[in-house]
């Protein structure tokens, strides 16, 4: 029964995520506009699926960010639109395929984190405190981790399939974006929107992620075992102080 009540809510936090995902993906809470090329802030749900649900969860919402990314290549984004209709299927796999494989790997360093956590808890019956204080920390890092990973998989892609592409070269210039070198394109996205992005997915996603520990909506069972030894460790305090008196 407990573990029916275990799958229905992650059942039911996952449909939340997808939602959250796809009301960001169709308004403006989820791009800012930056000439020609946007700044996606998508990447923060797809870590907190990753957090919460794990690797496989992290790549499912990656898919589902990839592919509403994907249809806005279809008139509503001017970069992706050019990406198309350069190489229809290169667009598919850096939309679709690298955002999979981002939201994955950031699931991954969540479940890094939370083993941290658990050896923590496991080898010292006082790390109650300790373990608060990386699990925040560990939701932070995920979010940049998730960003980062976004951002170095979909410039991987667009270098690998657009570099040698004439047409891509010259709208990019004619945008204002720096063609000169690999390493200058690869500067001039990472350093107008990588960089945003990384920095809000850190702040926005150990925020959030804190507050559904908090709540006991993710990682319940490390949240109680912290809970009891900062309680017992308090307990100890007060009992030692007693003894001086």
């Amino acid at each position: 029964m407990k573990q029916q009540t275990q799958k229905t809510k992650s059942i039911a936090l996952m449909g939340m995520l997808c939602a959250l995902l796809l009301l960001m993906a169709y308004t403006p809470l989820g791009y800012l506009r930056n000439g020609s090329v946007s700044i996606s802030f998508l990447m923060i749900p797809v870590a907190l699926g990753g957090i919460a649900l794990g690797p496989t969860a992290g790549a499912i919402l990656g898919t589902i960010f990839g592919i509403t990314s994907f249809a806005q290549c279809f008139g509503s984004d001017a970069f992706g639109s050019l990406l198309l209709d350069i190489n229809p299927f290169a667009t598919f796999l850096m939309c679709i395929v690298a955002r999979a494989l981002a939201g994955f790997l950031a699931g991954l360093v969540a479940s890094f984190f939370k083993n941290l956590r658990r050896k923590s808890l496991e080898k010292n019956s006082e790390a109650g405190g300790k373990q608060v204080a990386l699990g925040v920390s560990g939701y932070a890092v995920t979010g940049l981790c998730a960003a980062l990973f976004n951002t170095l998989l979909f410039m991987t892609t667009l270098i690998i399939f657009f570099w040698g592409s004439t047409t891509f070269i010259d709208t990019m210039n004619e945008w204002g974006i720096a063609t000169s070198s690999i390493f200058a394109l690869f500067a001039a996205i990472v350093t107008t929107n990588g960089i945003l992005e990384a920095i809000a997915a850190f702040f926005i996603t150990g925020a959030i992620a804190s507050a559904l520990y908090k709540a006991g909506l993710i990682d319940k069972d490390l949240s109680k075992k912290a809970g009891k030894q900062i309680e017992e460790a308090s307990e100890d305090k007060e009992e030692e102080a007693e003894a001086e008196a």
